[in-house]
């Protein structure tokens, strides 16, 4: 991952809507879930949903699979994976103890 890529992202989740729906499909695992789903569980308007699904699916953080009529959205995990990654390879100056704390957490809530 380069730094734009990295802005990329971090713009499409700099909107509260679009945070929301990725905390929900990240939430959902690899079942997804579909557009009208993502609408009621956020109180979103369909129109609003897609124009931030759009968002999402372009900057790589969500994927899209067609079903019939319906379309199921997922996270990216491994853009995820990537995003995080970058923001950590650095971290603390190449002394991983110091890092531990951050890792534990990530490692914890899953």
């Amino acid at each position: 991952m380069d730094i734009s890529h990295a802005l990329t992202a971090f713009d499409a989740l700099g909107q509260p809507t679009r945070l929301a729906v990725f905390r929900l499909l990240v939430q959902a695992g690899p079942e997804g879930v579909s557009a009208g789903d993502i609408a009621v569980r956020l109180d979103v308007r369909q129109n609003t949903l897609s124009t931030h699904l759009g968002v999402l699916v372009a900057a790589g953080l969500v994927t899209a699979q067609r079903k019939g009529r319906s379309i199921r959205y997922f996270a990216n995990l491994t853009a995820l994976r990537e995003l995080v990654g970058w923001l950590l390879q650095d971290c603390c100056g190449g002394k991983p103890e110091a890092c531990k704390p951050i890792l534990d957490l990530i490692i914890c809530s899953c």
